[in-house]
């Protein structure tokens, strides 16, 4: 049954792009893939970071000033995750050394200097940004300028992304980090070195992001201030509460739903911001699991109930 719906999705995702404008979809893939980057630290790590905007503002800027130089679309990404990765390192080497409420504002206020950077260094173009950056050719054979192409280049490092973060949260590594999560004193007393394991899923989590910022530099032609701003944070932290923190396919749920209200909702303008707040509040008070952890306890409970019938039965 997994895999026939694991299938069906794929089917879904490639039929896409020819029933729904590209680009939006696009726009929901990037942010899906920073959902889920940002779900690998907070959801299964248990480390709340309120400034993932600075890792996918890096790797958005990174992405533009490359393509400026040598437009390659895969240098850039590649710079956009080794520039977001680096700034993790030294954020996360910092962050890492509290817990709690004071990890999340050292975080913080560490992107609010990256904010500060961003506007005033000269590379950045300040207010204004970078525009006009070209998207480029794919191994010289597939012109990403179309919409369609970008989508489906996109779709494929949201895929490779996911299954990256897949594969670590059920290795060793992921098993140490549910278990840093759940008692981190525990996790210290059975010998693991806890600050390394924290900064590792920092770093992986901040590089991945970086990826997502320079996919979205690829597929809008800018980058700007927007990418950088605690506003960012704040969406990246809504998308996974609202799909499921702690689960794999919550956060891409969840940027699916809030990047569909905000271009549907365009026209009220700041009105946007009340309605997903109240959007948000609904899903706390209803699915305080999130929708897709809310959907999985049932079907867990279902299984039990179903166990447990059996059982009477025989």
């Amino acid at each position: 049954m997994k895999y026939l719906l694991r299938a069906l999705a794929l089917a879904a995702a490639g039929a896409a792009p020819f029933l729904v404008y590209p680009v939006f979809l696009t726009q929901v893939l990037c942010f899906a893939l920073f959902a889920s980057a940002f779900n690998l630290l907070f959801g299964f790590a248990g480390m709340l970071s309120f400034g993932h905007a600075a890792f996918f503002g890096c790797g958005a800027y990174v992405a533009a000033l490359l393509m400026a130089g040598s437009p390659s679309p895969l240098l850039a990404l590649i710079g956009a995750g080794l520039g977001g990765g680096l700034l993790g390192l030294v954020i996360g080497g910092l962050a890492i050394r509290r817990r709690g409420v004071y990890l999340a504002m050292i975080t913080l206020a560490l992107a609010e200097v990256v904010y500060f950077v961003a506007l005033q260094a000269p590379v950045t173009g300040g207010e204004d940004g970078i525009q006009g950056v070209p998207s480029g050719t794919l191994l010289g054979l597939v012109d990403l300028e179309n919409p369609v192409s970008m989508y489906f280049f996109v779709l494929v490092l949201y895929l490779a992304g996911v299954a990256v973060i897949r594969r670590a949260v059920n290795s060793p590594f992921g098993h140490v980090l549910h278990a840093i999560r759940e008692n981190e004193a525990r996790a210290v007393s059975l010998g693991y070195s806890v600050q390394y394991y924290k900064l590792l899923a920092f770093v992986l989590s901040a590089a991945l992001s970086g990826v997502a910022g320079g996919a979205k530099t690829l597929a809008f032609h800018f980058a700007a201030l927007s990418d950088v701003y605690w506003h960012n944070s704040g969406q990246v932290i809504l998308m996974t509460l609202l799909g499921g923190a702690g689960t794999l396919s919550g956060p891409s749920l969840g940027a699916l739903i809030v990047v569909t209200l905000s271009n549907a909702l365009a026209f009220l303008g700041e009105w946007v911001n009340f309605i997903q707040g109240a959007v948000f509040v609904a899903c706390v008070l209803l699915f305080r699991r999130g929708i897709v952890g809310e959907l999985l306890a049932l079907a867990e409970r279902r299984r039990a109930l179903l166990a447990r019938l059996r059982a009477l039965l025989a």
